[in-house]
């Protein structure tokens, strides 16, 4: 499998999230860290829960952590893009953009709601999180038994599947 679901977001519950391996990268630090389940490298996740907590630090960062019955996962949501020297390359529209999307996300965020979280796959103190880039509120009350439907089928089909032996 390799490098095959590696830029992928791909779907887990909570469960299989928080059990994944840290591969630590080669001697270059330039190389970001990275996640494998059952050997294949991974970076990017998305899942589906209940906002259960919600810290807000102001133009710096919210953490929150969504719950989806099998675990609760850990995200950050950054708020300082237009501060942190990380953008200070970037053309300064796209910054802008990117900063309203972070702030407009954070607003959203409540407690109690079901929300979608697609983003990086990191670790914070040894916890694995979710560095979030996208954040939907979902509005059907069909969504998380559907996440949960979509992961059991994609580990069977897809990120349980052994690669033929060369």
């Amino acid at each position: 499998m390799g490098h095959s679901l590696y830029n992928t977001h791909v779907k887990l519950l909570a469960f299989d999230l928080l059990t994944l391996t840290q591969t630590s990268s080669s001697s270059s630090s330039s190389e970001p860290v990275s996640f494998s389940r059952n050997g294949a490298l991974l970076s990017r996740a998305e899942t589906v829960g209940t906002v259960t907590s919600r810290d807000l630090k102001p133009n710096k960062f919210l953490r929150f952590t969504i719950d989806d019955g099998t675990g609760c996962v850990n995200c950050i949501l950054w708020l300082n893009q237009l501060s942190s020297p990380y953008f200070s390359r970037r053309n300064p529209a796209d910054v802008r953009l990117i900063a309203q999307m972070a702030q407009h996300f954070a607003a959203e965020i409540k407690l109690g709601l079901v929300a979608r979280v697609r983003g990086k796959i990191t670790s914070y103190r040894g916890v694995t999180q979710i560095t979030a880039s996208d954040v939907v509120v979902e509005r059907d009350p069909n969504v998380e038994i559907l996440h949960w439907l979509d992961c059991m089928k994609l580990a069977r089909k897809v990120y349980n599947v052994i690669p033929p032996c060369k």
